[in-house]
Parts: C-alpha cells; sequence; structure tokens
C-alpha cells in the first residue's frame, strides 16, 4: 500500500462521485442548537454550539465522525484528486536538509529522504561522514510522535532533545549520549514553550516547566496554562530534584526562556508575559569556574515589557542585544551589566530603513539578517559596528526559519564558517556555508528536483488599501499565462503577533501553478514586515486593518485581471484562519472558495483555552466593553449569517490541536453549515469540515498526513476556482 492511502469500498466512492459533482445533494450532519447566551455589558449573545467544545464528550466524537464521513469520501471522489495526489508525492520526494548546527567540531542536522514522516538527525563529527543520531519514525508507528527541538551540549558529547506526540506542544525532554546513540534516561515531562540552555561544564541545562495539574482536574490536554518556572536539570538526576531558578507566584502568565552565554559566564533569562516579542530581561552571573554557581542575585537588567530583547553573546561583561528599545526596525547594543541603566547602552548597529530580524556574532564580527520589503539580506558588521558589506542571495526570497530549534543563522565567534538557508516560491530551502574570513560561499547540502524553477515566476508589486496604506504583494506562477481574469488564485495571508510572511516553497502550491494557478502572498498589518509601528497597525481596535488590508489584495488582483471572483480563493492558518473567517463573512461576493485552517473562530472565548490568554496582546479580550466590542465586530463564528452566498469552504483542523483548539473549528463550521442549508441540505456552495486524527497545530505532522491533507485542499480549490 502506498504511503498514506486511504481505503475507501467501491460502494462509498459511488456513493459519492455524484456528492463531489452536485453540491446541493450534500447533507450535513444534525448539530444541535443549545440555549446558551451570554450577556456582555448588556448586550446578550448567543452561543448555541458551546457545547462542541468539549471535544471529549460522546455528542461532539459522533459529530466529528459524522462530518468526516461526509466530508472524506467527498474529497476522495473530486474528480483531480488521483493525479494531484500522484503529481504532490513525486515532488515532496526529494532528498532537504535542516540547518546544520556546529558544536566542538561536530555538525548536527535533520535530513529527510523525501518520504519519511519525520527528519531524521545525523551527526558528522568532521570527517564527512554522517552517522545517524536519532530517528524519530521509529517512536510511533504511525510517524505522529516528532523532533520537536535538539541542543547538543558545548562538548558535542550529549544531545538534549524535544519529542512531541500527535502534535500538541507538550513536550518531553530526553538526554542522548552521541558517541553510542544511546538515552541516558534522563526524561523530563509537563514542557511547553521551553529552550534548552546547556551550562559549560556539560553537566546540566536549563528549561522551563508548567507545575502538574492540581488534583482532581479533568485530565487532557486543552487545560489553562499557568505558572511556568525555570529550572535547572542535573544530568543523571530525577526531575523532581531539578533546581528552581526563577518564577513568580505574582505572575501567573509569565514564560521563562534562558540561555548561557558561550564563555559560560552569564545566564541570560528572557520572561515574556504572553504572544509579543517584548521581553523582560535578568541576568545572573554564574562564576568564572568550571562548574556554575547558582547563588548570585539576578540583576534586572531590563525589567519592563516595552520593547524585544534577543541576546547575540558576550564580551566579558558586556551583553549584546538585537532590541526593539529605541528603533522600531530594531538596532544592536551592547549593555555592561555593571551599568545597565539605558542612558550608559551602546549602540552597536543602528536602526536602518530595513526590518532587523535576527543578528549573531559569527566569525570575528556580527552577521545580521534584515528584511526589505519582506525578502531577505545577510549583512555583515565589525564587532563595533562597522558596515562590512552583503552577503548575496540568490534572489527574490528569504532567509526561512525552518530548522529544528527555530534557528535561522548558525555561527559562532571565532568559527569563520556561517551556515544558512535560503527558499523561495520555486526553490525549496537550500543550506549555504559561509566562509566569513575568505568572504566566499558554496552551496553545502545539494538537493535534486523533479522540476524547473525557472519554468516559473514571482512578482512582488504594491497596492493600495482601504486607508491608502501600501501593502506588498508577492504574486507567483507559471511562465506563459495570460492576465485575462480566468486564472484559478490563491491568495493567502496572515496579519499578526509581528509574524512576517516571506518567500518560501511549497510542494502543493508549485502543484497549483503548474496547472496554470496564481499563487499570491499579500504582507498584511499586524506582521512584523515593516518592524513594531507595522505590527502595532493591525491589533486590538485596528485589526479591522488587517481585514481590509486582505481584501484590498484581492480587488487589487481582480482588477490588473490576474482573476476573478468566480476564480479567486483564499487561505490562511491559525490567525491566517481567523483572517480567512471574517475576510468571508465580510466580503462573500469576492472569493470562490476558502481555506480557513486551525483558525481562531470564537473571538469572545478564545482566552479561556490553552495559551489563548496570551493571545491578548494582538487582540484584546471581551473582558472589557472597549474588547468585547471590537471583537464581537468581526469575530467570524458570530457574524456567519443565513441567507448570504458564501463561497466553498473547507475547514481544516486537528482534534488534538492544543494551541488553537479545535472547538473554534467545530462551532464555525455548524455555524456556516445551519446557515447554508436547508432542512440539513447545503444550499448553494459546500461547507465542509476535515478533522485530523492525531494531529495538532501543524507542526511535527507526518508527510504521510501532509500529503493527503493538502491533496484534498488542492483539490477542493482546483474544483471551485477552475
Amino acid at each position: 500500500m502506498k504511503i498514506g492511502m486511504r481505503v475507501w469500498s467501491t460502494a462509498a466512492i459511488c456513493a459519492f462521485a455524484s456528492v463531489a459533482a452536485h453540491a446541493d445533494a450534500l447533507r450535513y450532519p444534525p448539530a444541535p442548537r443549545g440555549d446558551v447566551v451570554d450577556d456582555y455589558f448588556g448586550t446578550k449573545v448567543a452561543d448555541p454550539y458551546r457545547w462542541l467544545e468539549d471535544v471529549d464528550s460522546p455528542a461532539t466524537r459522533s459529530w466529528v465522525a459524522a462530518e468526516n464521513a461526509l466530508s472524506l469520501p467527498y474529497l476522495a471522489a473530486l474528480p483531480r484528486r488521483d493525479a494531484l495526489r500522484e503529481r504532490i508525492a513525486a515532488l515532496w520526494n526529494y532528498e532537504r536538509y535542516d540547518l546544520p548546527q556546529k558544536k566542538a567540531g561536530k555538525l548536527f542536522y535533520g535530513r529527510n529522504d523525501g518520504l519519511q514522516n519525520q527528519s531524521v538527525l545525523y551527526v558528522d563529527e568532521g570527517d564527512g561522514k554522517p552517522r545517524l543520531l536519532l530517528d524519530p519514525n521509529k517512536l510511533s508507528a504511525d510517524g505522529t510522535v516528532a523532533l520537536t527541538q535538539y541542543e547538543p551540549s558545548p562538548d558535542g558529547r550529549f544531545l538534549a532533545y524535544a519529542t512531541a506526540a500527535a502534535g500538541s506542544d507538550w513536550n518531553e525532554f530526553r538526554v542522548r549520549e552521541v558517541a553510542s546513540a544511546q538515552d541516558t534516561g534522563d526524561v523530563l515531562t509537563r514542557i511547553k514553550f521551553s529552550g534548552i540552555a546547556w551550562t559549560n561544564d556539560n553537566a546540566g541545562f536549563f528549561y522551563a516547566r508548567y507545575p502538574a495539574p492540581p488534583a482532581g482536574a479533568k485530565p487532557g490536554t486543552f487545560d489553562e496554562l499557568a505558572d511556568q518556572r525555570l529550572y535547572y536539570h542535573r544530568l543523571g538526576t530525577p526531575q523532581a530534584d531539578d533546581a528552581l531558578i526563577a518564577d513568580n507566584a505574582a505572575q501567573p502568565q509569565w514564560g521563562w526562556g534562558a540561555q548561557v552565554t558561550d564563555d559560560g559566564r552569564w545566564l541570560v533569562v528572557s520572561i515574556s508575559q504572553g504572544s509579543g516579542n517584548e521581553n523582560a530581561v535578568w541576568v545572573k552571573d554564574l562564576g568564572k569556574g568550571a562548574a556554575p554557581k547558582f547563588d548570585a542575585p539576578f540583576v534586572k537588567l531590563v525589567d519592563n515589557f516595552e520593547a524585544e530583547y534577543s541576546l547575540l553573546g558576550n564580551r566579558g561583561g558586556t551583553l549584546y542585544f538585537r532590541t526593539s528599545s529605541g528603533a522600531a526596525r530594531g538596532r544592536v547594543v551592547a549593555i555592561d551589566v555593571a551599568r545597565p541603566a539605558p542612558a550608559d547602552w551602546k549602540t552597536i548597529v543602528p536602526e536602518s530603513a530595513d526590518t532587523l530580524q535576527a543578528a549573531l556574532f559569527a566569525g570575528d564580527g556580527i552577521v545580521a539578517l534584515a528584511m526589505h520589503d519582506a525578502t531577505s539580506r545577510l549583512l555583515r558588521y565589525a564587532i563595533d559596528g562597522k558596515a562590512e558589506g552583503e552577503i548575496a542571495l540568490p534572489g527574490l526570497g528569504s532567509v526561512p526559519d525552518l530548522a529544528l530549534g527555530g534557528i535561522q543563522l548558525s555561527g559562532k565567534a571565532g568559527d569563520p564558517l556561517l551556515f544558512y538557508a535560503y527558499t523561495s516560491f520555486n526553490q525549496p530551502q537550500t543550506n549555504y556555508v559561509y566562509d566569513l574570513a575568505k568572504n566566499e560561499g558554496r552551496v553545502f547540502q545539494a538537493i535534486k528536483l523533479n522540476f524547473n524553477p525557472a519554468d516559473y515566476v514571482t512578482e512582488q508589486v504594491f497596492y493600495k488599501s482601504k486607508d491608502g496604506t501600501r501593502i506588498p504583494l508577492f504574486i507567483s506562477y507559471k511562465k506563459g499565462i495570460k492576465r485575462d481574469g480566468r486564472n484559478p488564485t490563491l491568495l493567502f495571508g496572515y496579519g499578526g503577533f509581528e509574524i512576517s510572511k516571506t518567500p518560501e516553497f511549497s510542494v502543493p502550491n508549485l502543484v497549483f501553478m503548474e496547472r496554470g494557478g496564481v499563487y499570491a502572498l499579500a504582507n498584511l498589518r499586524g506582521g512584523g514586515e515593516y518592524g513594531k509601528a507595522w505590527h502595532e497597525a493591525g491589533i486590538l481596535e485596528r485589526k479591522q486593518n488587517v481585514f481590509d488590508d486582505f481584501a484590498a489584495a484581492a480587488q487589487y488582483l481582480i482588477a490588473q485581471q490576474w482573476t476573478s471572483p468566480a476564480h479567486l480563493a483564499i487561505g490562511g492558518r491559525s490567525n491566517g484562519g481567523l483572517l480567512v473567517g471574517a475576510t468571508v463573512n465580510q466580503h462573500p461576493e469576492l472569493f470562490a472558495a476558502a481555506f480557513p485552517t486551525v483558525g481562531v473562530m470564537d473571538m469572545l472565548r478564545y482566552h479561556k483555552f490553552t495559551i489563548g490568554w496570551a493571545w491578548a496582546g494582538d487582540y484584546g479580550t471581551s473582558d472589557t466593553p472597549a474588547g468585547f466590542r471590537t471583537l464581537y465586530a468581526y469575530s467570524p463564528y458570530h457574524n456567519v449569517k443565513s441567507g448570504v452566498k458564501y463561497p466553498a469552504v473547507l475547514i481544516t483542523t486537528g482534534d488534538h490541536d492544543d494551541r488553537v483548539v479545535p472547538g473554534h473549528s467545530f462551532k464555525y463550521a455548524a455555524a456556516l453549515q445551519a446557515a447554508t442549508a436547508k432542512d440539513g441540505v447545503a444550499d448553494g456552495k459546500p461547507v465542509l469540515i476535515r478533522i485530523d486524527s492525531n494531529a495538532g497545530h501543524g507542526a511535527g505532522k507526518p508527510v504521510a498526513k501532509l500529503i493527503e491533507e493538502e491533496t484534498d485542499k488542492l483539490a477542493f480549490l482546483l474544483q471551485f476556482t477552475q
């Protein structure tokens, strides 16, 4: 059997073949309307599908099974699906690599031979002969256990690594001896949103964890998160003996991250209070000896949450940070631990017209990753900030944040070798190595493709939003298409949390373009493309700007004859799913199809689940009159209206998504199906929900599952836009 192939009876396929061609034959599963009504500051708001928030109840499980029994055969019977799956699988089947990390002369990197569900971790000890170190595919029968991050010890002897099951944000940490590729027996649990920071004696590491749930608490993955604390784990000891390093009982929503400087001297703790990038910074002197000491008090280097600080490294008692403090698009500053007042900070790399995304010590200077109109630039500086030129990238693309551990650049002070990746709409992630001493670079790990990148074109244009703001838009397509208003087009967006959407490769998008499709990516306000001000222009009471930017992108594509409403679809994930839901409600006439994926759809209750409270910096909450008014005006679930001719909608989520809980998509799907049906039968284009089992928010999803999901989405897209 081919990887990921679904088995359906011949009778089932035949029964649903006609359904695929005649949407009005769809009978939606019953979803009883409850009588829940909430009072928000005098406004009564019905929540008829509140019962779908309990994802483990028998009623919800029955509804989920019925929805999948409708959607999966429907999608399987779409006329192009088999050919699309074959092509997607063929293009996905190429050897690819994660960005390497170098420690103690060893290179660590993930590699996938093409259709492996999870990439396999290798170590190259300097002889050019990579050795398998950890294969996540052997940790589960169905490939749903993923390696989510890893961190070698400074001497390269040990590897601390994290795994997650079924797409959950919950991680387990273990330690593996590199020489033997065997685990040490150390197992750490109750971990979410934590990094790994080794001490220089290689004896242990700092990490953050949540306390055990209170006695009698309902088991499950959807509990609200609070009281994360920073610990130190010493190898060979039980987790119960881990040393508590930092917490704050008065601030249960603080999050804790840790880094140790390369010389082992300083523990630098980053404290966050939500999903925003702004953080406080505390510093502890670990001493100059071989073994760290934890008794020194913290120096509160930055004790507010007004800007972002990201550590580059240190020179003695001076710490270097990339920060948005006093620089909305970022700068690099040096802070003397003994004189931490902002008046004593020294600017090393000043703010510029480009957004500073990342910076690190490498070779004998600093390498900075900057963003110019949503495309990447690599810049070099001396340690004193003197500009030393630019490392040329292959084209209109980006240095992606795709490696395990979230690194974009891999290098170290004193080592001339810098590793970075490059990707674009027609080039998969390709790793490069650059010798900073010789000023020359090369492809580090070549990849073989079974398509011709030169057949595809990307243009960047700029259009005006509703209020006149200039918005960037990437448009990618295969050479030879005509701008006659009839091209099937997918417009994608995000617009939130200061996250920048830059060019990246996607197999399904390439298959779409092969078939005459146009893929467009809009850089909406709310993102980070132009720094802090761009982000703040799309949050809280200004969130409507994001939806206006997206609708204006659609109107631009139509006006410029790239497409027309009969051929235009929109898509987005997570906060982008919210974007799709809100835009469809506000402009249903503009689109033929819509793809809200793992979306935040109930804006009045999002903050009551898992990590949802952390998003209040972008959204606000319904706990205040002003917040309620803003959210109620655009909440996708609450603004679905009967009698509206909606586009075809394919909602996708995972039943184990513990970040954006699946109840969001369940409630939205039930509301939209009810609004577009007569006596339970679809009256117009279909509204389907595809609910993946043993799947979460998307990270670590097995390749087999990805191929099936993306095939379904592409078949649906072409069905309603060609």
